[in-house]
C-alpha cells in the first residue's frame, strides 16, 4: 500500500452557501483543508467588513469539530465598492476582494457593470496589498460561450495587470490555454486556480449521449486542448497556479431542471481526485506544491505546519449526500471510483 504525505493543502476557491447548508459544505472542506478562500456571492452578497465578519462567524460555528481551520472571507465588488470599503475590509485581516462580471455565474446580478469604474478601488487594492480574485469572462450575449474566458482576457485582465502592476490578482478556475498562456507570460503577481473538473473533464463530458447536467458548471468546460493545457502546466510544477476547487452545491432538484443551475460539489473528493489527476500525469510530485505551498506563497501567508496522508486505497463517491434540510446533493464524479484516499 502506497501512502503520500503532503503539507496540510488549502483550498484558494469555494462557495460554502450560507444557512443550513453550512452544516454540511463547512465540515466537508475542513476534514482536509486548513484554510479556505471563501466566496462572497450570497443573496445578499457579502460586500462590506461588518457583513464578512458576520458570515465568518456563522461558518465558524458550522465548523466546531475543526477548531483550527480558517475561512478566509472575501468581499464581492459591486459598483458602489469605495476606496474606504477596502482600506477598512484590510484593516478587518480580509485578504482578498471578488470580481465577478454582472451575470456571469450564480448568484452575480449585483456585480460589476462596466470594470473601468472599479480603477479607483483597484488602486486602493494595489496600495494596501488586497488580492484581486477574478472571475474572468466576458458576458456579453453575442459571444460564444466557449470564448468568453479568452475574451475577457483581450478586453479587461491585459489592461488591469498593466495599469496596476503592484496588485496581485488570481485569475481563477481558469479553463483555456488562453489563460494558461497569459498567466504564464505575466509578472509573478499574476497567478490561477484550477478545479478538479477542469483537469478532469471537458465538455464532451458534459454533452455527449445527452446533457449531464452534474458536470454543468461556469466556466463551462472546454475542448480536450485546453483540458490537456491545464493538466500539462500542473504537471509542470509551475508556483503561478495552485488549488481551487470551486466547490459549489447545488440541490439535487435545482441542478435536474430549466435553471441548470452552475457548480460542481467536490469537497469530499476534491484532494483525493486531486491526486488521481497527478497520478495520471506521473507528477505526484507536484502534488505538494500545488496544493499546500503555491497558494499560501502567492497570498503571503505561511505554509501550513501539519500534514495530511493519501492512502492508494479504492472507494466510491456516493450517489447523494443528504442536507439538514432533507434535500438531497449529487457530489462530482457521483458513484465513480476514485484511487485514492485520504487517511484518518
Amino acid at each position: 500500500m502506497q501512502d503520500i504525505t503532503i503539507i496540510r493543502p488549502d483550498d484558494w476557491h469555494l462557495h460554502f452557501r450560507d444557512g443550513e447548508m453550512l452544516q454540511e459544505t463547512v465540515p466537508a472542506t475542513a476534514r482536509c483543508f486548513r484554510r479556505a478562500i471563501v466566496m462572497p456571492n450570497l443573496v445578499p452578497p457579502v460586500t462590506n467588513k461588518t457583513e464578512a465578519m458576520a458570515y465568518k462567524s456563522r461558518i465558524m460555528a458550522a465548523a466546531k469539530d475543526y477548531p483550527n481551520f480558517e475561512p478566509l472571507i472575501t468581499l464581492y465588488l459591486t459598483n458602489t465598492t469605495t476606496p474606504a470599503d477596502i482600506r477598512e475590509a484590510k484593516e478587518a485581516g480580509i485578504v482578498a476582494s471578488k470580481l465577478y462580471p454582472a451575470g456571469a455565474t450564480t448568484n452575480s446580478e449585483a456585480a460589476v457593470k462596466g470594470i473601468k469604474a472599479l480603477y479607483p478601488v483597484f488602486a486602493e487594492m494595489e496600495k494596501v496589498g488586497m488580492l484581486l480574485l477574478i472571475h474572468g469572462e466576458v458576458t456579453a450575449s453575442h459571444i460564444d460561450i466557449f470564448d468568453r474566458e479568452a475574451e475577457f482576457i483581450e478586453q479587461h485582465l491585459r489592461h488591469i495587470v498593466a495599469d496596476f502592476p503592484g496588485l496581485k490578482v488570481v485569475f481563477e478556475h481558469i479553463t483555456t490555454k488562453d489563460a494558461v498562456d497569459f498567466v504564464l507570460a505575466a509578472s509573478d503577481n499574476v497567478a490561477a486556480t484550477i478545479t478538479p473538473q477542469h483537469l478532469l473533464l471537458n465538455r464532451n463530458d458534459l454533452l455527449v449521449d445527452g446533457v449531464k447536467p452534474h458536470n454543468y458548471c461556469l466556466p463551462v468546460l472546454k475542448r480536450n486542448t485546453h483540458q490537456q493545457a491545464l493538466r500539462a502546466v500542473v504537471a509542470s510544477g509551475s508556483p503561478k497556479f495552485f488549488l481551487g476547487t470551486d466547490s459549489a452545491p447545488h440541490e439535487k432538484h435545482k441542478k435536474e431542471s430549466a435553471c441548470g443551475c452552475a457548480g460542481c460539489y467536490s469537497a469530499w473528493s476534491a484532494i483525493e481526485l486531486y491526486a488521481q489527476v497527478f497520478q495520471e500525469l506521473d507528477a505526484l510530485d507536484k502534488l505538494e506544491g500545488f496544493a499546500s505551498t503555491h497558494g499560501p506563497d502567492f497570498y503571503g501567508l505561511p505554509r501550513n505546519t501539519d500534514t495530511v496522508t493519501l492512502r492508494a486505497e479504492t472507494w466510491t463517491i456516493p450517489d447523494t449526500i443528504t442536507l439538514p434540510t432533507g434535500d438531497d446533493i449529487v457530489p462530482f464524479f457521483a458513484g465513480q471510483e476514485v484511487q485514492w484516499k485520504l487517511a484518518e
